[in-house]
């Protein structure tokens, strides 16, 4: 449920600072610099975006060299968190200018993705997360400011009636084409440079949304490991028995390591052989073998699926990798070897 009230939350966290009323807002600014990075300067704004994963994927692209390009092109920082959820927090430090930079080239690449998949190119839509304090300011007294800025900028701009779980912020959706989403952003840092955030702030923290009875479950070297798309949680043996798909294999009891057959899988597990082929950039492709062959071995291991790399095709710069197995071990293995290329490249998950 969407509603427009004074009570809602924000999307941007931002700090600032008015030198020339300094006495009569030292209670205020002394809060504002508590949330603030350290050494950040006075009118810099700290923006968080939420997004999907596949959303996150394309703007960090291959080997990283989106993600490389807007943090260099605009000057702003970006991070981006761990890719072990569904949901991803892109955060954004910097000017307006650079924020409304490196926003700018966001929205771009991804009405390039919708141009590549739609004959008509839908409303580019983002999600920013803001504090609940400040997402009265966006709104306006009897909603006059959030009208006024769908209608300066023909964007839509919903504020959510409830706060994102475990936080005191709320997602604020703004949709629309490229030139409106732009606009409609630095309107936005515009007012809550005006109206830094009230009282202590508790961040949305994504977490891993799983489904007891839908979620696989995946054995190797006598660790239970939850699986989610390309994710794979290690569970601790008293959580198993939360699980419904392990009844029909433990009674409700735990799986013992010892009962664990070499190749990582439990008793009674599927047999099914299949493979999947995934693509690596060649020079990331090291990290993945490792050194005499040790990291592949090690991954090789604990799977128990096979996997092979083929050779550099000529003018290529990606290496295809063939995982063959059961589908338990492959989620394992193509988990495994993501997690060495996000060590490798500085935590950012890259997958193809």
């Amino acid at each position: 449920m969407m509603m427009d009230n004074g009570t809602h939350h924000q999307i941007v966290q931002l700090n600032t600072t008015n030198s020339q009323n300094m006495n009569t807002i030292q209670q205020q600014q002394q809060q504002h610099n508590e949330s603030r990075v350290s050494g950040e300067p006075d009118h810099f704004l700290t923006i968080r975006l939420l997004m999907q994963g596949k959303e996150v994927g394309s703007i960090i692209g291959k080997r990283g060299d989106n993600i490389k390009a807007i943090r260099e092109e605009s000057g702003a920082r970006i991070n981006i968190s761990d890719g072990t959820t569904p949901e991803r927090i892109v955060t954004m430090v910097g000017t307006i200018e650079t924020l409304a930079k490196a926003f700018g080239m966001i929205c771009q690449k991804f009405e390039d993705d919708l141009k590549q998949t739609c004959t008509t190119i839908p409303p580019i839509t983002l999600r920013l997360v803001v504090p609940a304090s400040q997402c009265g300011s966006i709104i306006g007294k009897g909603g006059a400011k959030i009208k006024e800025i769908r209608e300066t900028t023909g964007a839509s701009v919903q504020v959510a009636s409830e706060m994102l779980p475990s936080s005191t912020e709320r997602a604020v959706t703004i949709s629309g084409k490229l030139d409106s989403i732009e606009s409609c952003f630095r309107q936005i840092c515009h007012i809550m440079l005006e109206s830094p955030p009230k009282g202590e702030t508790i961040p949305y923290r994504p977490k891993m949304m799983i489904s007891p009875m839908h979620a696989p479950i995946i054995f190797a070297n006598g660790q239970a490991y939850q699986v989610q798309g390309q994710f794979a949680i290690p569970l601790p043996p008293n959580e198993l028995n939360a699980f419904g798909p392990l009844a029909p294999l433990t009674q409700g009891v735990p799986v013992p390591a010892a009962s664990l057959i070499p190749n990582g899988l439990p008793p009674n597990r599927t047999t099914l052989q299949t493979q999947r082929e995934i693509t690596i950039a060649n020079d990331l492709i090291g990290c993945i073998i490792g050194r005499g062959g040790q990291k592949i071995s090690e991954i090789r291991q604990a799977s128990g699926a096979n996997i092979k790399i083929a050779d550099l095709d000529e003018g290529s710069q990606d290496r295809h990798v063939t995982i063959s197995g059961t589908p338990e071990q492959i989620q394992l293995a193509e988990f495994l070897i993501h997690s060495r290329i996000a060590s490798e490249i500085g935590g950012i998950l890259i997958t193809h």
